[in-house]
């Protein structure tokens, strides 16, 4: 299974024995949308919903911060999702948020994870089988692995500010990254890592929602500075849209990126991290 799958694809490997299929929508609470209830009203036929809100180290004050390895495996084994499965997420979100979903999948230890282009409204668009409900679902053991390796903390983040051992790149809108906007969060000050480029999230899909490949994608993040074949961290506003960077960077096959997970939310909030302003 490729890490990016078509609707084709997937509507022909429906009730497939070891497929699960994997809803990770997000919205922002000022939108009024609730992922959860919407995925009840209407989903791909056997799909789960993965609630990316509750799947956080809620101990933690930074937003969206990744769960213990234990609370992920508990999870994911209630939502039917264990070992040998090949799993595809999809979303029907503005932020892509399956790509968080894929990231956390791969850094907690599953094998096999896809993406669905263009994901649930693409599905929707070309009048494919949907289904309503909560699913009923067979727990199955999920092996954990708690390998770090791609998590970048803010030491680790500010030590880079000396060693340049990793290029930082930022998903934030073009405005947030420079500063000219204001940050959704209180609290937040406005800016940016010092060296890191900016490569708005959304620069990485076409019109129609389906992400970018070869050379058009290679051209975004060679557009925005980055050499992908060298060491990478993809930063964001709390983790979310940096997965979408790391995932278009596995695309091109880049072998070594990283995610500082606690983000701008972390950064942006500490009174002695180092900010700067002004396009990259």
């Amino acid at each position: 299974m490729t890490p990016l799958v078509t609707t084709e694809w997937l509507a022909a490997e429906l009730g497939a024995n070891d497929l699960r299929i994997v809803d990770a929508t997000i919205f922002l609470p000022e939108t009024g949308r609730t992922a959860r209830a919407e995925f009840e009203t209407g989903h791909i036929p056997g799909a789960v919903f993965m609630d990316l809100d509750e799947l956080v180290d809620t101990g933690n004050p930074v937003p969206n911060m990744l769960p213990s390895p234990e609370k992920f495996a508990s999870r994911m084994q209630a939502l039917g999702l264990g070992d040998g499965s090949r799993i595809v997420v999809y979303d029907n979100s503005p932020f892509h948020s399956s790509a968080r979903a894929w990231w956390m999948l791969n850094l907690f230890g599953a094998h096999e994870v896809a993406i669905l282009d263009g994901g649930f409204a693409k599905w929707q668009a070309e009048g494919r089988p949907t289904e309503s409900g909560k699913p009923v679902v067979r727990h199955r053991h999920f092996t954990v692995w708690g390998d770090t390796k791609g998590v970048r903390t803010m030491q680790a983040m500010i030590d880079n500010l000396r060693t340049k051992a990793e290029q930082v790149v930022d998903a934030r809108p073009a405005g947030r990254f420079a500063g000219t906007d204001p940050e959704p969060r209180e609290g937040m000050r406005s800016g940016h890592i010092p060296g890191s480029r900016n490569l708005p999230s959304n620069d990485l899909f076409n019109a129609d929602g389906t992400w970018k490949q070869g050379t058009a994608l290679r051209a975004a993040f060679t557009d925005a500075g980055i050499d992908i074949d060298k060491p990478l961290v993809t930063t964001c506003g709390s983790g979310i849209t940096a997965a979408v960077l790391s995932f278009g960077a596995a695309l091109l096959g880049a072998k070594d990126v990283a995610l500082y997970d606690g983000s701008w939310s972390e950064w942006g909030a500490s009174p002695t991290a180092p900010v700067v302003t002004g396009a990259a």
